[in-house]
Protein backbone atom coordinates (compact mmCIF):
# COMPACT_ATOMS: atom_id res chain seq x y z
CA UNK A 1 0.00 0.00 0.00
CA UNK A 2 1.18 3.36 -1.41
CA UNK A 3 1.93 5.80 1.31
CA UNK A 4 -0.79 8.86 1.09
CA UNK A 5 1.43 11.24 1.11
CA UNK A 6 4.83 11.11 -0.56
CA UNK A 7 7.71 13.50 1.10
CA UNK A 8 11.53 13.44 0.23
CA UNK A 9 13.68 16.56 0.42
CA UNK A 10 16.40 17.18 -2.27
CA UNK A 11 19.11 20.43 -2.48
CA UNK A 12 17.25 22.58 -0.18
CA UNK A 13 13.96 21.55 -2.17
CA UNK A 14 11.02 19.89 -0.17
CA UNK A 15 9.06 18.17 -2.50
CA UNK A 16 5.37 17.05 -0.93
CA UNK A 17 3.02 14.92 -3.09
CA UNK A 18 -0.65 14.55 -1.95
CA UNK A 19 -0.55 10.78 -3.24
CA UNK A 20 -4.35 8.92 -3.15
CA UNK A 21 -4.92 9.28 -7.17
CA UNK A 22 -8.16 7.12 -7.47
CA UNK A 23 -10.19 9.31 -4.53
CA UNK A 24 -8.81 12.47 -6.62
CA UNK A 25 -6.64 13.35 -3.18
CA UNK A 26 -9.93 13.12 -1.09
CA UNK A 27 -8.38 13.32 2.34
CA UNK A 28 -8.73 10.68 4.96
CA UNK A 29 -7.07 9.89 8.14
CA UNK A 30 -4.23 8.14 6.95
CA UNK A 31 -3.22 11.81 4.79
CA UNK A 32 -3.80 13.88 7.26
CA UNK A 33 -1.69 12.09 9.46
CA UNK A 34 1.29 11.75 6.62
CA UNK A 35 0.28 15.74 5.77
CA UNK A 36 0.90 16.94 9.51
CA UNK A 37 4.41 14.55 9.86
CA UNK A 38 5.89 16.18 6.71
CA UNK A 39 4.55 19.11 7.46
CA UNK A 40 6.16 19.22 11.10
CA UNK A 41 9.41 18.17 8.94
CA UNK A 42 9.80 21.12 7.23
CA UNK A 43 9.11 23.37 10.32
CA UNK A 44 12.35 21.85 12.30
CA UNK A 45 14.62 21.23 9.61
CA UNK A 46 17.15 24.24 8.27
CA UNK A 47 18.21 22.74 5.15
CA UNK A 48 14.78 23.44 3.07
CA UNK A 49 14.70 27.27 0.91
CA UNK A 50 11.99 25.95 -0.85
CA UNK A 51 8.56 23.74 -1.10
CA UNK A 52 6.53 22.48 -3.84
CA UNK A 53 3.28 20.41 -3.35
CA UNK A 54 1.62 18.61 -6.07
CA UNK A 55 -0.42 15.79 -6.30
CA UNK A 56 -0.72 12.78 -8.09
CA UNK A 57 -3.19 11.53 -10.53
CA UNK A 58 -6.14 13.43 -12.32
CA UNK A 59 -6.87 16.50 -9.28
CA UNK A 60 -5.11 18.12 -7.10
CA UNK A 61 -7.52 17.67 -3.95
CA UNK A 62 -11.10 16.61 -4.24
CA UNK A 63 -11.54 17.85 -0.50
CA UNK A 64 -12.14 15.40 2.61
CA UNK A 65 -13.44 12.15 1.90
CA UNK A 66 -16.89 12.00 2.35
CA UNK A 67 -17.14 8.17 1.68
CA UNK A 68 -14.91 8.30 4.92
CA UNK A 69 -17.12 10.86 6.46
CA UNK A 70 -20.65 8.70 5.61
CA UNK A 71 -19.35 5.16 7.32
CA UNK A 72 -18.59 7.54 10.46
CA UNK A 73 -19.53 11.01 10.22
CA UNK A 74 -19.15 12.21 14.63
CA UNK A 75 -18.37 15.56 15.57
CA UNK A 76 -15.36 14.73 17.64
CA UNK A 77 -13.45 12.81 14.70
CA UNK A 78 -13.88 15.53 12.17
CA UNK A 79 -13.00 17.91 14.55
CA UNK A 80 -10.05 16.29 15.11
CA UNK A 81 -8.98 15.77 12.03
CA UNK A 82 -9.35 19.18 10.93
CA UNK A 83 -6.78 20.15 13.31
CA UNK A 84 -4.26 17.91 12.53
CA UNK A 85 -4.36 19.39 9.34
CA UNK A 86 -4.54 22.82 10.65
CA UNK A 87 -0.99 21.89 12.42
CA UNK A 88 0.28 22.17 8.46
CA UNK A 89 -0.76 24.59 7.12
CA UNK A 90 -0.30 26.89 10.26
CA UNK A 91 3.58 25.79 9.88
CA UNK A 92 3.59 26.20 6.28
CA UNK A 93 2.07 29.64 6.24
CA UNK A 94 3.98 31.39 9.22
CA UNK A 95 7.41 29.47 8.38
CA UNK A 96 9.89 31.80 6.32
CA UNK A 97 10.04 29.19 3.21
CA UNK A 98 8.05 30.12 -0.23
CA UNK A 99 5.71 27.46 -1.21
CA UNK A 100 4.72 26.64 -4.58
CA UNK A 101 1.49 24.32 -5.57
CA UNK A 102 1.19 22.28 -8.65
CA UNK A 103 -2.23 22.53 -8.58
CA UNK A 104 -3.77 20.09 -11.50
CA UNK A 105 -7.35 19.47 -12.17
CA UNK A 106 -10.01 19.77 -9.85
CA UNK A 107 -9.34 21.70 -6.53
CA UNK A 108 -12.36 21.60 -3.97
CA UNK A 109 -13.32 21.79 -0.34
CA UNK A 110 -10.52 21.17 1.73
CA UNK A 111 -8.56 21.49 -1.35
CA UNK A 112 -8.98 24.99 -1.73
CA UNK A 113 -7.18 25.19 1.88
CA UNK A 114 -4.14 23.14 0.77
CA UNK A 115 -4.01 25.64 -2.19
CA UNK A 116 -3.58 28.26 -0.28
CA UNK A 117 -1.72 27.27 1.59
CA UNK A 118 1.21 28.54 -1.44
CA UNK A 119 2.64 31.28 -1.83
CA UNK A 120 2.66 30.76 -5.47
CA UNK A 121 -0.09 28.60 -7.33
CA UNK A 122 0.35 27.15 -10.80
CA UNK A 123 -2.51 25.31 -12.97
CA UNK A 124 -3.46 23.76 -15.59
CA UNK A 125 -5.65 25.21 -18.24
CA UNK A 126 -8.39 22.64 -17.55
CA UNK A 127 -8.13 23.20 -13.90
CA UNK A 128 -11.31 24.13 -12.45
CA UNK A 129 -11.26 25.50 -8.18
CA UNK A 130 -13.92 26.08 -6.09
CA UNK A 131 -15.69 25.21 -1.96
CA UNK A 132 -18.15 23.05 -2.79
CA UNK A 133 -18.48 22.34 1.42
CA UNK A 134 -22.44 23.48 1.18
CA UNK A 135 -23.25 20.53 -1.44
CA UNK A 136 -23.07 18.44 1.40
CA UNK A 137 -24.07 20.38 3.87
CA UNK A 138 -20.50 21.40 5.44
CA UNK A 139 -19.11 24.87 6.62
CA UNK A 140 -15.02 25.76 5.45
CA UNK A 141 -12.43 24.74 7.21
CA UNK A 142 -8.48 23.92 6.68
CA UNK A 143 -8.16 28.06 6.75
CA UNK A 144 -10.49 28.59 3.46
CA UNK A 145 -12.14 31.30 5.99
CA UNK A 146 -8.82 32.80 7.01
CA UNK A 147 -7.06 32.92 3.67
CA UNK A 148 -9.20 33.25 0.93
CA UNK A 149 -10.99 36.67 1.45
CA UNK A 150 -7.15 37.90 1.92
CA UNK A 151 -6.04 36.48 -1.64
CA UNK A 152 -9.32 37.53 -3.76
CA UNK A 153 -11.32 39.98 -1.48
CA UNK A 154 -14.22 39.63 0.72
CA UNK A 155 -17.13 39.74 -1.80
CA UNK A 156 -15.64 37.42 -4.30
CA UNK A 157 -14.42 34.85 -1.51
CA UNK A 158 -18.09 35.03 -0.53
CA UNK A 159 -19.85 34.30 -4.13
CA UNK A 160 -17.31 31.06 -3.75
CA UNK A 161 -18.19 30.47 -0.58
CA UNK A 162 -22.02 30.73 -0.93
CA UNK A 163 -22.24 28.92 -4.09
CA UNK A 164 -21.64 25.67 -5.97
CA UNK A 165 -19.73 27.93 -8.25
CA UNK A 166 -16.35 26.55 -9.38
CA UNK A 167 -13.74 28.66 -11.05
CA UNK A 168 -12.26 28.20 -14.22
CA UNK A 169 -8.44 28.69 -14.52
CA UNK A 170 -8.63 31.94 -16.10
CA UNK A 171 -11.31 33.17 -13.91
CA UNK A 172 -9.35 32.04 -10.59
CA UNK A 173 -6.07 33.68 -12.68
CA UNK A 174 -8.22 36.70 -13.30
CA UNK A 175 -9.47 36.90 -8.94
CA UNK A 176 -5.53 36.42 -8.26
CA UNK A 177 -6.35 33.30 -6.32
CA UNK A 178 -3.21 31.42 -8.75
CA UNK A 179 -0.23 32.86 -10.07
CA UNK A 180 -0.16 31.42 -13.90
CA UNK A 181 -2.26 29.36 -16.09
CA UNK A 182 -0.02 26.23 -17.64
CA UNK A 183 -1.72 24.92 -21.42
CA UNK A 184 -0.59 21.85 -23.29
CA UNK A 185 -2.08 19.29 -25.03
CA UNK A 186 -4.52 16.84 -22.93
CA UNK A 187 -4.63 16.17 -19.33
CA UNK A 188 -2.14 14.66 -18.54
CA UNK A 189 0.65 16.66 -20.68
CA UNK A 190 -0.98 19.67 -18.35
CA UNK A 191 -0.34 18.18 -15.94
CA UNK A 192 3.30 17.00 -16.31
CA UNK A 193 3.65 21.02 -17.43
CA UNK A 194 1.98 22.48 -14.20
CA UNK A 195 4.02 20.39 -11.94
CA UNK A 196 7.11 21.55 -14.31
CA UNK A 197 6.52 25.00 -14.49
CA UNK A 198 6.28 25.03 -10.17
CA UNK A 199 9.14 23.05 -10.09
CA UNK A 200 11.12 26.03 -12.13
CA UNK A 201 9.80 28.97 -9.80
CA UNK A 202 11.09 26.73 -6.56
CA UNK A 203 14.07 26.32 -8.01
CA UNK A 204 14.31 30.41 -9.08
CA UNK A 205 14.10 30.80 -5.54
CA UNK A 206 16.50 28.27 -4.27
CA UNK A 207 18.66 29.68 -6.87
CA UNK A 208 18.49 33.57 -5.80
CA UNK A 209 18.17 35.02 -2.88
CA UNK A 210 16.41 32.44 -0.88
CA UNK A 211 16.94 33.37 2.75
CA UNK A 212 15.27 36.76 1.85
CA UNK A 213 12.86 35.54 -0.32
CA UNK A 214 11.53 33.22 2.37
CA UNK A 215 11.41 36.44 4.89
CA UNK A 216 9.92 38.94 2.94
CA UNK A 217 6.73 35.52 2.02
CA UNK A 218 7.10 35.60 6.65
CA UNK A 219 6.62 39.65 6.59
CA UNK A 220 3.69 39.53 4.01
CA UNK A 221 1.82 36.26 5.71
CA UNK A 222 2.05 37.95 9.16
CA UNK A 223 0.97 41.66 8.24
CA UNK A 224 -2.69 40.95 8.75
CA UNK A 225 -2.58 39.77 12.49
CA UNK A 226 -0.61 42.45 13.47
CA UNK A 227 -0.60 46.60 13.86
CA UNK A 228 1.45 49.04 11.58
CA UNK A 229 4.11 49.59 14.12
CA UNK A 230 4.31 45.60 15.05
CA UNK A 231 4.94 44.92 11.32
CA UNK A 232 7.34 48.06 10.38
CA UNK A 233 9.95 46.93 13.43
CA UNK A 234 9.36 43.63 12.16
CA UNK A 235 10.85 45.13 8.59
CA UNK A 236 13.56 46.82 10.20
CA UNK A 237 14.70 44.18 12.44
CA UNK A 238 14.64 41.83 9.46
CA UNK A 239 16.68 44.07 6.81
CA UNK A 240 19.37 45.00 9.68
CA UNK A 241 19.72 40.89 9.60
CA UNK A 242 19.84 40.66 6.27
CA UNK A 243 22.24 42.92 5.11
CA UNK A 244 24.92 41.08 7.54
CA UNK A 245 24.45 37.57 5.67
CA UNK A 246 27.41 36.89 3.64
CA UNK A 247 24.71 36.43 0.13
CA UNK A 248 23.76 39.84 0.99
CA UNK A 249 26.87 41.27 1.06
CA UNK A 250 28.12 39.30 -1.79
CA UNK A 251 24.89 40.81 -3.86
CA UNK A 252 25.28 44.37 -2.64
CA UNK A 253 28.44 44.22 -3.95
CA UNK A 254 28.01 43.28 -7.15
CA UNK A 255 25.37 45.27 -7.43
CA UNK A 256 27.29 48.21 -6.41
CA UNK A 257 30.33 46.97 -9.11
CA UNK A 258 27.52 46.83 -12.03
CA UNK A 259 26.25 50.36 -10.78
CA UNK A 260 29.62 51.99 -11.16
CA UNK A 261 30.59 50.51 -14.24
CA UNK A 262 27.45 52.27 -15.49
CA UNK A 263 28.05 55.27 -14.27
CA UNK A 264 26.59 54.82 -10.65
CA UNK A 265 23.18 54.44 -11.41
CA UNK A 266 21.08 52.44 -8.69
CA UNK A 267 18.95 50.74 -11.41
CA UNK A 268 20.16 47.25 -12.53
CA UNK A 269 18.19 47.26 -15.48
CA UNK A 270 18.85 43.22 -16.10
CA UNK A 271 17.19 42.73 -13.28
Amino acid sequence: MSAPVLFRVSDGLAHLTLNRPDRLNAIDAAMAGAWADATREIARRDDIGAVLIDAAGPAFCAGGDVHAMASSPRAAEVTALAQILNEGIVALVTSAVPVVAAAHGTTAGGGLGLLLCSDYAVVGADSVIGSRYAQVGLTPDLSVTAQLSRAVGERRALQLLLSDRMLTASEALEWGLVAEVVDGDGHEQIADAVRERAQAVAWSWLDGATAAYGHAKRLVRASPERSLAEQLADEARSIGTAVETADARARIARFARRAQANGGEQTDRRG
